[in-house]
């Protein structure tokens, strides 16, 4: 007797865009549990106030937590989309260098 194939059913996936906020972010700070991954985007943005020494300020605009499973995918989606970019365009220069004189001696927001 033949064994039978379950039948692949069409799912249709309809966007609702409908609440969507568009937000900018140069700069991401994340912590984790063991079940989720916690990411705050934002915006790193030079402070300086006379007087003081000049400091970054890192403005939380939106924080998004994902279970381990869904981060996996979400590395794997951005991993592709930065390898299809890099193939097209050149490779990304993650630390360019700074104009002469400029300096920037605050540290970046922790990872972790």
């Amino acid at each position: 007797m033949a064994e039978q194939q379950p039948q692949q059913q069409q799912v249709q996936l309809r966007i609702d865009e409908s609440k969507m906020h568009t937000t900018y972010a140069n700069t991401i700070r994340n912590s984790n549990t063991q079940e989720e991954l916690i990411m705050d985007f934002g915006l790193n943005m030079p402070m300086q106030v006379p007087g003081q020494a000049p400091m970054m300020v890192f403005s939380v605009g939106s924080r998004v937590v994902m279970n381990w499973a869904g981060a996996k995918r979400l590395a794997m989606s951005i991993g592709g989309a930065v390898r299809q970019y890099e193939e097209r365009f050149g490779e990304i220069d993650i630390n360019p260098q700074q104009p002469a004189g400029a300096q920037n001696d605050a540290p970046p927001p922790s990872t972790n």
